[in-house]
């Protein structure tokens, strides 16, 4: 059997292995949410500029499309990292 003090110096060391990067979230996650909120907030300008007529119906169409393309993406990464998470919590310990 483990000692409780030999787990827990095991654990000190091993703390630096497993602490979140300096910043908190990595840059890539950080900037794909940017550009995500970036699409959307596009999506509203255009689609208040078709309702009070200063936009093209044209770019107002263009603006929904890529905003739908950026949701499904959202949606696929959400569903991804759900998935991983509920097979983490089947492993065995």
């Amino acid at each position: 059997m483990i000692a409780s003090t030999l787990a827990a110096t095991a654990y000190d060391r091993a703390r630096p292995a497993i602490a979140p990067a300096e910043g908190g979230a990595p840059s890539g996650i950080t900037s794909a949410a940017a550009d995500f909120a970036k699409v959307m907030d596009q999506v509203d300008l255009s689609a208040t500029g078709a309702m009070t007529g200063k936009t093209d119906t044209h770019e107002l169409v263009q603006s929904i499309a890529q905003a739908e393309v950026a949701l499904e993406t959202a949606v696929a990464i959400r569903d991804k990292v759900v998935e991983a998470y509920q097979e983490i919590l089947r492993m065995p310990v």
